[in-house]
């Protein structure tokens, strides 16, 4: 028996990177999953998004695991998409245990250049689609009556302020706000909140043009090599590691989730390879 047998996830930014890595780790342990995704391109974002085919692969490694999976595609912005993605979910799979409200966008800029559309999307997706993820979420976690666990994926920058990030850094302190709220609210009802804060995580979220130039502004974008950005990227944690993989983020997540962690709640775990130390 897995450590999350019987249990059912939502888990929004399912289709590639952090997001799938969660519904696969998961599924190693039992649980089943509804999966939703943005599956498209938003104009802020200067890095290839997920597509349906990403999604569908996701669909295809739980399933590998003889598991079940609902997916669907929602923008976490959209709360009727969302509550409609959960809602069928939870008709199909009969209940609902956990909640990882994933999904997230980065951009780059000085707070001088920051657009309108740079701060509200940021905002949008990262803050208040966390808190929209939450509110469609909840009430089907209550009305089982067994409890549940919430985990919030902020970031280092939900504890630290990075240079060219502001609108990013907002979002993810607010995460931080909404998860010590939220775990107090729920815990009538034995509804566990918690947030993780990873560092640069091997995604395609840091593997791109427009990354690897804001760490190499000596060079043009296009020519700045893995190598060289992973370097830049090492320097930002304790350890001494480019990035952490997927799975570490999963992994604790994993733990937050499980009854490993049953008393654990209102808590902001970094998995940053010493970030918000050095």
């Amino acid at each position: 028996m897995g450590k999350l047998e019987g249990k059912v996830a939502f888990i929004t930014g399912a289709a590639r990177g952090q997001g799938r890595s969660h519904a696969v780790r998961l599924a190693q342990e039992g649980a089943d999953i509804i999966a939703v995704d943005l599956c498209a391109q938003m104009g802020t974002v200067g890095y290839p998004m997920a597509t349906e085919e990403d999604l569908a692969e996701t669909v295809r490694q739980v399933e590998a695991l003889d598991r079940r999976i609902v997916a669907g595609v929602a923008d976490v912005r959209d709360s009727a998409a969302l509550k409609g993605a959960v809602d069928e979910g939870v008709a199909q799979l009969g209940r609902l245990d956990i909640v990882l409200a994933n999904a997230g966008i980065a951009s780059f800029a000085p707070v001088e250049d920051l657009t309108d559309d740079d701060w509200d999307e940021m905002i949008g997706v990262n803050l208040t689609g966390v808190f929209k993820t939450v509110r469609a979420a909840v009430p089907h976690i209550k009305a089982g009556g067994r409890g549940g666990a919430i985990v919030l994926t902020s970031s280092t920058a939900g504890i630290k302020g990075l240079a060219n990030l502001a609108h990013y850094v907002a979002a993810k302190h607010g995460v931080v706000g909404l998860m010590k709220t939220m775990a107090n609210e729920f815990a009538p009802d034995m509804i566990r909140v918690n947030s993780v804060h990873p560092t640069s995580v091997n995604t395609d979220m840091i593997h791109n043009e427009e990354t690897y130039g804001l760490f190499r502004p000596d060079k043009p974008k296009s020519e700045v090599t893995r190598e060289e950005a992973g370097e830049s990227f090492k320097a930002l944690n304790a350890l001494p590691v480019e990035w952490v993989e997927p799975v570490d983020i999963s992994n604790a997540i994993l733990f937050l989730v499980s009854d490993d962690a049953r008393y654990v709640t209102g808590v902001q775990l970094p998995v940053d390879a010493g970030s918000v130390q050095k």
